[in-house]
């Protein structure tokens, strides 16, 4: 073979993988919007756009019983803000009513230095930030700080005591005033924070 069809030969092998990795890159960019496919069942639009008043949530079930207990795990802490203790034992936030602790959430803006067990980690827009039993902390210095969660943020699951509500007729479900919508992400259930009430 001459000069010029080894010259013919190289161009033409360039061409090639020049083709398969177009090719390739197409395909692997295509499966990337598919693993962000994100398939909603309702419209909540109304629900994003403005605080949801507590007079207009219709709770489907019967408000579940508040267990108390008398005394908390060891160890625990005492977190105090704007003039209220917080009772914290690692995993859950209590306040003390009548001689009893109260489970409950911590107020936003409250900061603890070590995130409760089992906390999870979300991206969203950029940020990360960290949930656990339906309360989201984001770092602040070296403590962690309870804040509410950013429209849009999706999680994989929710709380246990999650409630199902009807707001403006669209079923949704609410956890520490926070409402969710389900959704399907990949095929698989999450749910997406669409709204909060006051």
């Amino acid at each position: 073979m001459g000069h010029t069809g080894i010259l013919n030969l190289k161009i033409m092998r360039n061409y090639l993988k020049f083709g398969f990795a177009f090719i390739l890159g197409i395909a692997c960019t295509n499966s990337g919007f598919a693993q962000k496919r994100v398939t909603k069942t309702t419209k909540v639009s109304v629900v994003k756009s403005r605080p949801v008043l507590r007079n207009n949530v219709v709770y489907a079930t019967p408000r579940k019983k508040i267990v108390t207990v008398r005394t908390l795990p060891k160890p625990y802490v005492v977190i105090k803000q704007n003039g209220n203790n917080f009772y914290y034992d690692n995993s859950k936030f209590y306040r003390l009513n009548g001689g009893r602790y109260v489970p409950g959430f911590p107020s936003v803006g409250l900061r603890i230095n070590v995130l409760p067990v089992g906390f999870k980690t979300v991206i969203f827009n950029g940020r990360k930030f960290y949930t656990q039993n339906g309360i989201y902390f984001v770092k602040y210095q070296n403590d962690y700080e309870v804040i509410k969660p950013e429209i849009g943020t999706i999680v994989d699951e929710l709380p246990s005591n999650t409630e199902k509500v009807i707001v403006d007729g669209i079923t949704l479900y609410e956890y520490n005033d926070v409402l969710y919508e389900k959704i399907q992400v990949n095929g698989v259930r999450a749910y997406e924070v669409v709204g909060n009430i006051e």
